[in-house]
């Protein structure tokens, strides 16, 4: 297999009119990533090597998203929609490259199984000129009947054109297929349109290669893998699917989901052995953990770095570009933007560190603030080893807190402060003896004054 060339050619150019969107349709999400993506990431892993987008409504949208994820994919128009052959051929000057095996897919069928898709394949290897990818749903009214004989595909029948006997027929048709590429063009070119609806469809090529002499056979896949998104439901049942195969994948790789259910991955969520993932957390695109950190309830991370034994959360938000280094701690109602929090180093509550770094063993107090931001730029603040924040301190940037430097509770600091030195940043209170009886007084009066008034 390994020696065997494959292009996948990849149907995307439905408008999904069901999804009631101004985005094409494959283009809409699945644990972060476009469905097609998906559908890309499956053929890729099925040792697909290249790959052929053939797309229609929104060409220049779909271009852009492909150059992200799929950026050495061909792109190829189908001007006119004229049936699932006609998009095929499309890609024909891609498919003319002399590949070994074709992998014909959908982009809106986004759970298909990388193996489902080798399966296949091998059976191109051990002869076969086209083999179908089918399934058996739990209830297949609606779907074109697998016709077998001897281990041999003879035809795939639509059910209004079936038998009262093949509608007893379990095997349906998931629409993917598998050719070899020496007989594809020939078969495609053969597809005629005399239908009632005047297309050329990709499932007539399993009689003409039949009756050319050529091998068809079917492999199956499971019912999900063949699942087509065509409403929004049907995009929620799928990113359930989806988020049900990573839990139970990352649950076997050794991390702790206390209720799996509740808790939602991203398609590159990287999470290492000994992780305990407390309920309700959510991993958006670009996270990375190690080993043995804590992670708990009601916590939003996305883009950030998450290094061995730290603890995070509850309610925590880690935006892209937290770095939180060995054993560090961010603790509840805290948020870390664009910032290392260094080996031992803690943000316990209530606080924001945004365009910084906090360095090893530093305390920050509750209700810190980096004050980041001037409406047109951002400045960094630098927190040196073992420094101590006092709580509702804010830390005008730029600014550095040197090495031990202790900060005052309730102190604004606008100026550096060097290594284990003293700040205040705050008015001097005075107090002024039975003043607070005086004003408790004279507001009681108003009040009762202001009342009857009122009351007349």
């Amino acid at each position: 297999m390994s020696q065997r060339s494959c292009l996948s050619v990849i149907l995307a150019a439905g408008e999904g009119t069901r999804m009631k969107s101004a985005l094409p349709k494959v283009l809409h999400q699945i644990a972060g990533l476009p469905m097609v993506a998906h559908v890309v990431k499956a053929a890729e892993a099925a040792g697909a090597g290249s790959q052929a987008l053939v797309i229609g409504h929104g060409a220049d949208e779909m271009r852009k998203a492909t150059a992200k994820f799929a950026p050495k994919a061909e792109t190829f128009v189908q001007e006119k929609r004229l049936g699932t052959a006609h998009a095929v051929l499309a890609a024909r000057d891609a498919i003319s490259k002399g590949y070994d095996d074709i992998l014909v897919m959908f982009g809106d069928t986004p759970l298909i199984e990388a193996e489902a898709l080798a399966n296949a394949r091998q059976k191109l290897a051990e002869g076969a000129a086209v083999v179908v990818i089918g399934f058996r749903p739990p209830n297949p009214t609606g779907y074109g009947r697998l016709i077998e004989t001897g281990g041999k595909l003879n035809a795939i029948r639509e059910e209004k054109d079936c038998s009262a006997e093949e509608k007893k027929i379990g095997f349906c048709n998931a629409g993917m297929m598998a050719v070899a590429g020496k007989h594809a063009l020939d078969l495609l070119d053969r597809v005629g349109n005399k239908n009632a609806k005047d297309e050329y469809y990709l499932t007539d090529i399993v009689e003409i290669a039949g009756a050319k002499g050529l091998d068809v056979v079917a492999t199956e896949a499971s019912f999900e893998s063949a699942l087509g998104i065509n409403n929004r439901a049907e995009l929620a049942q799928a990113e359930g699917i989806w988020q049900q195969r990573r839990r139970h994948e990352v649950m076997l790789s050794g991390v702790t989901l206390i209720a799996p259910e509740s808790v939602y991955f991203s398609y590159d969520t990287e999470i290492g052995a000994d992780t305990i993932v407390e309920p309700n957390v959510w991993f958006g695109p670009g996270v990375k953990i190690a080993g043995g950190a804590k992670i708990h309830a009601f916590s939003h991370i996305e883009g950030a770095t998450i290094a061995s034994n730290c603890d995070v959360g509850p309610f925590a938000r880690l935006r892209p570009g937290a770095d939180l280094r060995n054993k560090a701690k961010v603790g509840n109602f805290c948020e870390v933007k664009q910032a290392v929090i260094e080996e031992g180093a803690k943000v316990n509550h209530l606080t924001y560190i945004g365009d910084a770094r906090v360095g090893a063993g530093a305390n920050i107090g509750a209700g810190t603030i980096t004050c980041n931001y001037d409406g047109y730029s951002k400045f960094f603040t630098d927190i040196g080893e073992g420094a101590f924040i006092g709580s509702n301190s804010s830390l005008v940037a730029p600014v550095t807190i040197g090495k031990g430097g202790y900060i005052a509770s309730g102190s604004v600091i606008t100026q550096s402060v060097p290594d284990d030195a003293l700040a205040f940043g705050r008015a001097r209170q005075k107090t002024i003896p039975g003043k607070g009886k005086e004003l408790r007084e004279r507001f009681a009066s108003a009040a009762a004054k202001k009342k009857a008034a009122a009351d007349h």
